[in-house]
């Protein structure tokens, strides 16, 4: 059947609110045990829920872990960073992991599953991650946060016993590393005799000048000497990996990119480890203008793996598009795999198995198994079949910004395998900008986008200044121009499709989720190119926000604003509710009442600035929900709030039946 022809944006879509949660799921987290491969899974259905999943060499997957106490099911999640990340560690069966709902760590051995679930820590504001387990040693060592006092919370480096004799008493649970204001990343030695990890201090955030460290393991599990091995002094490092051969590897963005390091000359077990620490060598293991890494916003990032005595796996980024392959340790060298999947997450190895967290043009997310130069999906995201919905592919793009820089993203033209737009009509466009600022849109298929192009909207996911997967400059020329090089960024970058025929620029919205919806609220106070605008808790009062986020990006504003301090000026001068007389465009605010990043207040602050100006806003904010949407209700609502936002601004006679349809005010 040939496509029947509709006005762009009013398209019927099988892509709906409930395509994001009835049948999907979230996934993170991949590690290799053996022939064992684990995983989490987020669910929307389950309020959010975090689950362990486990495939087995035989072919079935499930999850892993039984109720705690016999009462409720466990949640994988740790709120170390508020951004959290490394939930778990596993190694022989053995599985270590905080819990979401009473912030404790427990064990559970799938080998011994009759135990059930033991508790290894106590009921406190101390938050845990990043683990892993020295069984050998009888301990897990794991990132701790401690909440109990006043004013910002203390991380250190502790070593958890694993039997469990903490879990009424903390005194046994001792620490190995403090004084810096951020510790993460424990990672040990094959033969028990290092620990690596790494540190930095405030202003500066892990990608700035973070700093690895390799100490010697005395008999009780605590670091003797230890040495300082790269990172500092301008430049930054992270994710060590120890090879079989008990060399350290490492990332480090000396040379102006996220490569591969090697570190050598460390003692082995049974020699002579005196003066060891003046033996260490570091070196490039493969210099090029390619990213190994990304911003280590959460803890655990696992861009490569130790496959075999010879090669590392790993993923990389050029030009923001990743590619999957293997580094071999002597000299190397790199040869790309061609799977027809790319890196999206965690890529993890063992026993000459590769999985990884990954996706393509045309499937959703996927925990992908790679061996024999073939692919084999483990676990799918969900069970939407994108043939009978059409596809939309991102076609690469760069434009000329502001002061003569090149700015990237990816466009999406509205597609339908059942519509197709009038021939004398343009499509209109939503402009995507990504957080951080220090994230990236990353090419492939992704609900989020057809969503919109399915309706026949256009797309437009920016790579903006201040990006990742490309060179350390470009992330760093935002450094002092926030709300001002990103902004223009996103503005150019719809001037430059509209100018090219390929959307309509009367019908141009432009919608972002935290630093992203910053820059949304720069951009309509910079330009009125945007007839239409969505913040998802964004940040709209950079002042305010400097005075009430958490520890860890508590001095990145300033970094990025260039305010010499939470007092500045500057702050106020860059911050969009100060600047209310300069927006034209109606804006929707959509926020989480329980977000410890960027708090309410910033969200019904800028609406009531808005509101009492008379400009067209509406404003929704979700009861119990963080910074992000977990809750299948939520995440449904918020997509049906955007949409039918743009309905009643563009004037669009919407086939939709809106569940949750927002009022705007003002709109005349």
């Amino acid at each position: 059947m040939s496509p029947t022809q509709a006005p762009y944006g009013l398209w019927k879509s099988p892509i709906t609110g409930d395509s994001f949660t009835a049948r999907s799921v979230t996934l993170s987290q991949v590690r290799v045990d053996g022939p064992d491969t684990y995983w989490v899974e987020g669910h929307p259905k389950e309020n959010g829920r975090s689950t362990l999943l486990r495939h087995r060499a035989s072919g079935e997957t499930t999850e892993v872990l039984p109720l705690i106490d016999g009462a409720r099911l466990p949640d994988i999640r740790t709120r170390v960073h508020e951004y959290g990340g490394k939930a778990y560690a596993v190694h022989d069966g053995v599985i270590v992991f905080s819990d979401g709902a009473d912030g404790r760590v427990y064990r559970f051995d799938v080998n011994n599953p009759r135990s059930g679930i033991q508790p290894l820590t106590t009921l406190s504001k101390v938050r845990y991650g990043d683990f892993w387990i020295a069984d050998v040693r009888g301990l897990v060592y794991a990132v701790a946060e401690d909440h109990r006092g006043e004013g910002e919370p203390v991380n250190t480096l502790v070593a958890i016993p694993l039997d469990g004799s903490a879990a009424r008493d903390d005194a046994p649970v001792r620490t190995l590393v403090r004084g810096t204001d951020f510790v993460t990343s424990p990672v040990l030695s094959p033969d028990g005799e290092h620990l690596a990890w790494i540190t930095w201090d405030h202003p500066g955030m892990p990608w700035d000048e973070a700093v690895l460290h390799v100490g010697d393991l005395l008999a009780d599990g605590t670091i003797g000497e230890q040495a300082a091995v790269d990172g500092g002094d301008g430049h930054s490092v992270g994710e060590p990996r120890w090879t079989e051969e008990c060399e350290l590897v490492h990332v480090s963005n000396a040379s102006g990119f996220w490569n591969l390091y090697r570190t050598e000359g460390f003692p082995r077990r049974g020699t002579n480890r005196e003066g060891w620490t003046g033996g260490l060598r570091t070196r490039p293991l493969h210099p090029a203008r390619a990213t190994f890494s990304d911003a280590a916003w959460q803890l655990g990032p696992h861009h490569f793996d130790v496959l075999d005595g010879e090669h590392l796996v790993a993923s990389w980024a050029r030009e923001g598009v990743w590619h999957l392959g293997t580094v071999r340790l002597a000299n190397g060298e790199l040869e790309e795999w061609n799977v027809g999947w790319q890196p999206i997450g965690n890529v993890a190895a063992g026993g000459g198995r590769v999985v990884m967290l990954a996706g393509s043009e045309l499937d959703l997310p996927a925990i992908v198994e790679v061996r024999g130069g073939g692919a084999q999906v483990l676990r799918g995201s969900g069970e939407f079949s994108p043939e009978a919905v059409g596809v939309s592919l991102p076609d690469p793009v760069s434009w000329e910004s502001s002061d003569g820089a090149t700015a990237h993203g990816f466009f999406y033209p509205p597609a339908s395998a059942v519509r197709t737009g009038p021939d004398d009509e343009l499509p209109p466009l939503i402009v995507n900008v990504h957080g951080g600022p220090t994230a990236a849109a990353r090419p492939g298929y992704n609900l989020g986008v057809q969503y919109w192009t399915s309706r026949g909207f256009a797309y437009l996911d920016v790579n903006y200044r201040g990006s990742t997967g490309h060179s350390v400059a470009y992330r760093t020329a935002l450094n002092g121009h926030w709300g001002v090089y990103d902004a223009d960024d996103v503005i150019t970058g719809a001037l430059h499709l509209a100018r090219a025929g390929r959307v309509d620029a009367r019908r141009m919205a432009v919608r972002g989720a935290s630093a992203g919806g910053f820059t949304v609220l720069s951009a309509l106070v910079r330009s009125d190119v945007f007839s239409a605008a969505t913040s998802c808790f964004g940040v709209a009062d950079l002042a305010r926000l400097a005075r009430t986020t958490h520890k860890f990006e508590s001095r990145y504003i300033q970094t990025l604003v260039g305010a010499s301090g939470p007092e500045d000026p500057l702050l106020a001068e860059r911050s969009p509710i100060t600047r209310i007389d300069a927006i034209r465009a109606p804006l929707l605010l959509l926020q989480g009442s329980e977000d410890a990043i960027v708090p309410a207040d910033q969200a019904t602050a800028m609406h009531r600035a808005v509101a009492d100006r008379g400009l067209p806003v509406a404003l929704k904010v979700f009861p119990g929900e963080g910074h992000g949407f977990r809750i299948d209700s939520n995440i449904r609502r918020a997509l049906e709030a955007e949409l039918s936002f743009y309905a009643q601004v563009w004037g669009l006679d919407s086939p939709e039946e809106y569940r949750d349809a927002i009022r705007v005010e003002n709109l005349d």
